[in-house]
């Protein structure tokens, strides 16, 4: 696994226009890894975009290694880095807390017509938010207390796949904090294949640092 991070050139508007739809974004991730796009063999990726000390930066977490120049088709030239993450994530210990920061897609199911398949699928309330992780937190490998982790921004996203398509506004929540690892094997996989909905479209991927280091950072 390989997690990469590069600078977005917020500055030329005119070449990062195209960055106004997150289905822009998803699509600049996919060409970062050529072989798999060309030959439609692809790997799942996850995917989100951070802010750090000012700048907007876009982070990947991949199964193969981007090609750089791809990752700067939109960034700011000698700002790319990729890391092998295997060595951290092998380093997860169970019983260890962690910071860790999430975007998530808080969603649920809903059925409203007994003679649907499938319920329809609705944002929760900006109150159920934080219960929305804490309900899935077990299943993930982690354990979460209230008041340690908090909803540190909310916002929509514009989802259409190209400009003839009906925008469809889904809702982001991003969740920072502390957590506590009670089952290794299946925290890694949460590490590595992500949380909830909308995976393809920057939502899902989760990022810890040993608490250690981010008591050192504040």
């Amino acid at each position: 696994m390989y997690i990469s991070q590069v600078k977005i050139d917020t500055d030329d508007r005119k070449r990062t226009r195209d960055l106004n739809r997150v289905a822009a974004i998803h699509n600049w991730v996919e060409k970062c890894f050529p072989e798999e796009f060309s030959t439609g063999k692809r790997t799942r990726k996850l995917w989100r975009i951070d802010q750090i000390r000012g700048h907007n930066y876009l982070l990947i977490v991949s199964e193969n290694l981007p090609k750089k120049d791809r990752l700067e088709k939109y960034g700011v030239l000698g700002t790319a880095q990729t890391k092998n993450y295997d060595k951290f994530i092998k380093n997860i210990e169970e019983g260890k807390s962690y910071a860790f920061r999430i975007v998530l897609n808080p969603v649920v199911s809903k059925m409203e017509d007994p003679d649907r398949k499938r319920g329809r699928v609705k944002p929760v309330t900006n109150d159920q938010q934080m219960q929305f992780l804490y309900d899935r937190s077990e299943k993930n490998g982690f354990t979460l207390k209230q008041d340690e982790f908090s909803v540190v921004n909310r916002s929509e996203v514009i989802f259409n796949k190209s400009s003839a398509q009906k925008p469809i506004r889904l809702s982001k929540a991003t969740y920072e904090g502390r957590l506590t690892v009670i089952d290794k094997n299946q925290f890694i996989e949460t590490l590595t294949k992500g949380i909830g909905k909308k995976k393809a479209y920057g939502f899902g991927m989760m990022t810890v640092i040993p608490e250690t280091i981010a008591n050192e950072k504040t």
